[in-house]
């Protein structure tokens, strides 16, 4: 049951790439807030949904409707302005295309102010959980213990040293492989999972066995197993 064994070993390699700014996937549901100088003007830009103030409530179901889905194509549609391609782009390239295409309804483009961010990272968490299913979070990163946590942690029965990643990707469908008893998780180039993932506690063999949740118990097991043997054979040469 013992998380992040041994010492951590320093790789900047793998920090510089754990913080690298996340690229847009097809799916992936996108926050964009238009402020200037003249409310009523930029308001053309919005959502209908958004102008009520909804979109900014923080809820997932919210930004469902109100936020702006990347379809298939990769694309984003905005008022007025039309289909955006985001597809692989960061949310700062994203607000800076909007920002652009913006100027050209505006004497005076610098005075927009344009927010753009990822409308909270959506997950499946399945398997020896406590809470299994689909969880968002509102937040610019989740790591694999953020996510655990928010499944209500690993069952006694989980297997925590091989936790799976489901990722589907431009080249397909993608599995890694996560080891939460090491402290190496933290230098895993896979340690912040991204949105749409599918992450898999299997259990471990004793649950299919059915020796036991606890070592004593396995023990218990294994020995009232044996004891059954010895005494139906020990009952079979007296008969």
């Amino acid at each position: 049951m013992t998380y992040f064994q041994g010492n951590p070993v320093k790789k900047s390699e793998i920090y510089k790439l754990n913080n690298q700014p996340y690229r847009l996937q097809v799916n992936d549901i996108l926050y964009i807030d238009i402020k200037a100088d003249n409310p009523k003007i930029v308001s053309v830009f919005k959502n209908v949904e958004s102008k009520s103030g909804n979109a900014t409530s923080g809820k997932g179901d919210a930004l469902y409707f109100n936020g702006y889905t990347i379809d298939r194509h990769g694309n984003i549609r905005i008022p007025y302005i039309g289909e955006i391609n985001v597809l692989g782009y960061t949310t700062k390239e994203v607000r800076e295309k909007i920002e652009e295409e913006l100027g050209k309804f505006f004497k005076n483009p610098e005075l927009i102010f344009v927010t753009v961010k990822l409308a909270g990272i959506k997950f499946v968490v399945t398997g020896e959980v406590g809470s299994p299913g689909t969880i968002n979070l509102m937040q610019n990163q989740v790591s694999i213990v953020d996510a655990i946590a928010n499944a209500g942690e690993i069952t006694q029965l989980g297997n925590r040293s091989d936790v799976t990643i489901i990722r589907k990707t431009i080249d397909g469908v993608q599995k890694y492989h996560l080891d939460l008893t090491s402290v190496d998780v933290f230098n895993s180039k896979y340690f912040y999972i991204q949105p749409n993932d599918i992450i898999y506690v299997a259990p471990l063999k004793q649950k299919s066995w059915g020796t036991g949740t606890t070592g004593f118990q396995t023990f218990s097991t294994v020995v009232t197993v044996l004891s059954f043997i010895v005494s139906s054979v020990l009952l079979v040469k007296n008969l």
